[in-house]
């Protein structure tokens, strides 16, 4: 194995290469942190990774006007092990075609909640990932085409699960367990 080689697989995150979605190359870090084996993902959709095509195609169109604009999108998301367990990750992506940002892109994923995996719906995921990107209640529920009254209640229900009093603290007990 030359040095190329051994810094993508040693390298202390998940780093995937993907053409429209669909994985092409990653290492064994991104394997450990999905739970799959590195062969078993080569030729998977991205989709694997989330619960419902809905969630896969909104994480699409989020990331989607920032890689056009600035070739660079980063986030802080839920992604689905194989177990059905989740892990919440920070995530980056470059793309290597910016007039097809979608075409190509170089992904890192790094865990950042050390604790037991998390379970949180397809809902709690999203208004997570929100809240992850800094927005609003009133943000997130405009880019999910739902009310704020939805996002504030599935909020409380978070904040009580997780006996927290904000989204900081929220956010904080997923990063660290």
């Amino acid at each position: 194995m030359n040095w190329d080689q051994l810094a993508f697989e040693a390298a202390p995150v998940g780093i995937v290469m993907t053409e429209h979605r669909v994985i092409r190359a990653c290492n064994q870090g991104f394997a450990r942190l999905v739970g799959y084996e590195k062969e078993g993902l080569m030729g998977q959709s991205f989709r694997l990774l989330y619960d419902s095509t809905e969630e896969f195609d909104q994480v699409r169109d989020i990331g989607l006007k920032p890689l056009k604009q600035d070739h660079a999108y980063s986030d802080e998301r839920m992604v689905r092990r194989r177990d059905g367990g989740q892990v919440w990750c920070r995530f980056r992506a470059q793309t290597l075609t910016p007039d097809d940002p979608l075409a190509q892109l170089v992904m890192s994923f790094a865990a950042i909640h050390d604790g037991p995996p998390v379970s949180l719906t397809v809902r709690e995921r999203q208004v997570v990932g929100g809240l992850g990107r800094g927005l609003t209640s009133k943000e997130i529920a405009r880019e999910l085409g739902l009310s704020p009254r939805t996002i504030e209640d599935v909020r409380a229900r978070l904040h009580k699960r997780f006996q927290v009093k904000n989204a900081t603290e929220l956010l904080a007990r997923l990063t660290i367990g």
